[in-house]
């Protein structure tokens, strides 16, 4: 009877309240899941304290230990940095943050002369001073993120200066590209008549195309060093794997992601006949700046003389080494030219688009209703931009919430098939060992409770993809 009275109270409330109220327990609601969810992946990081038997042949103790830690504080940040978010989120909410937040944005206009009627440059400072918030409150997280538990965990390469010199240019870059495309965005709204979210769709349509174009050839640059991939026999065999497959290859370039984390990574970008790849410095083991003083640092000086036991130091500094051989590389991209050819660049984005399709319909239906507003304290007018934030952001989190899933279930279907694709051009028994590589490199930890990884992993979990690669690689 008690739940059902409440449930009759909150019916008799009016539509502003029923609205806003709905909001906070659906927040909360996936709030208390991802906790949940945590909590049982937490519990595996706390017991399984030895490697498991089925894993003995590919990772030592002293790997699966230092992943086992890495993890467990990479939660522990999780739930702090997770909790404090809702809380704030929460708190902005009910103190009317958003609206304040807007007439502190038309007074600064009004200093500069420019009164209710510059709705759009209003909007724009609106917008400024939201991510400027945004970035003050979120950079302790992030530096405690970087310095102390990447830190710990010998993965940040940054200095402070560096840091702090990086997240002001990102904040820069941010601007300069997310205040012009919302300024024509809403002028698109404000004069496209009914049919508005044809036009505006096809804007966003437009924009992440180009952004996707010029990214690593304008905008990366900014951030990281990217030079070409010296000519040798890896370029080489690179060349020949992607006229095999007809990918329209133009360059391939080496960043230098070294000087920011030890993490590893690679990618391809570009559209029709204009492909490249790039390579993280930190995935190519005969490139990694982090391998040169590994010697050094580990204190270890094989001996000159062939005596003593400067095999054993050898091969300690080997095991050391980070990244993957050539062969290994050339496996990772066959996979990752896989979801080229099997068309999942392509599906996404269709994807991606019929969703973006939607929800500008959507929002057209429902940008009239008013009490969408008042519900977040907007009594005497309706920004077409709040407009944007309360639908996207607020009305839209459960329908956001199961396409992420669908989505995160789709992406596994990719990587089996991508990886299936590497096996065929012959890259299993490669791609088995380099997923075993990145693993170590990245401190994987290769358990996973399986309503963790159902809801949350993208990629399979690595005992799975290394089954469905064990049969060719035996072969």
């Amino acid at each position: 009877m008690g739940m059902w009275a409440s449930l009759d109270a909150m019916w008799e409330m009016s539509a502003e309240k029923r609205i806003f109220g709905a909001v906070l327990l659906f927040s909360w609601t996936v709030y208390l899941w991802e906790t949940f969810l945590a909590r049982r992946q937490r519990r595996i990081y706390k017991t399984t304290t030895h490697v498991p038997l089925e894993l003995g042949q590919i990772m030592d103790s002293e790997t699966f230990e230092k992943s086992r830690l890495y993890q467990l504080d990479k939660s522990t940040f999780s739930f702090w940095s997770g909790l404090y978010s809702e809380i704030e989120g929460t708190l902005i909410l009910l103190f009317g943050g958003i609206p304040y937040l807007w007439r502190l944005s038309g007074r600064f206009c009004d200093y500069a002369g420019f009164g209710p009627e510059y709705e759009i440059t209003q909007s724009l400072v609106f917008l400024l001073l939201a991510t400027l918030f945004s970035a003050l409150t979120g950079l302790p997280w992030s530096l405690y993120n970087t310095f102390v538990i990447e830190e710990k965990h010998g993965f940040n390469q940054q200095t402070l200066g560096f840091f702090m010199k990086d997240a002001i240019k990102k904040f820069i870059v941010t601007q300069c590209i997310l205040l012009p495309v919302s300024s024509l965005l809403l002028y698109i709204i404000k004069i496209g008549g009914d049919y508005f979210f044809i036009y505006a769709w096809l804007f966003t349509l437009v924009v992440s195309l180009v952004l996707v174009t010029i990214y690593a050839d304008y905008i990366a640059p900014l951030f990281d060093k990217f030079t070409p991939l010296p000519e040798g026999k890896l370029k080489q065999e690179i060349e020949v794997m992607a006229k095999s497959i007809d990918f329209p290859l133009t360059k391939v370039y080496v960043v230098q992601g070294s000087k920011r984390s030890s993490h590893s990574n690679a990618y391809f970008y570009g559209f029709f006949k204009n492909k490249r790849i790039v390579l993280f410095d930190t995935l190519l083991e005969e490139y990694s700046v982090l391998n040169k003083d590994i010697q050094e640092e580990s204190g270890m000086e094989p001996c000159n003389d062939g005596e003593g036991d400067s095999e054993e130091i050898k091969a300690k500094v080997k095991n050391k080494k980070q990244g993957c051989k050539n062969e290994e590389v050339l496996a990772v991209l066959g996979h990752e030219l896989g979801h080229w050819k099997l068309g999942h660049t392509v599906k996404n984005i269709i994807i991606s688009q019929m969703n973006s399709f939607l929800c500008f319909f959507l929002f057209a239906v429902l940008i009239g209703r008013k009490e969408l507003f008042v519900a977040f304290g907007f009594y005497d007018s309706q920004p077409t931009l709040i407009g944007l934030l309360i639908i996207f952001q607020f009305i839209f989190s459960l329908y956001n919430e199961v396409l992420s899933f669908c989505l995160t279930v789709l992406s596994r279907r990719f990587e089996f098939q991508a990886d299936a694709f590497a096996k065929k051009l012959g890259k299993a028994k490669d791609l088995y060992s380099a997923l075993i590589k990145l693993n170590k490199d990245n401190l994987g930890f290769p358990v996973s409770d399986w309503l963790f990884s159902m809801w949350h992993y993208s990629h399979p979990p690595l005992l799975e993809r290394l089954q469905a690669l064990k049969n060719s690689k035996q072969d």
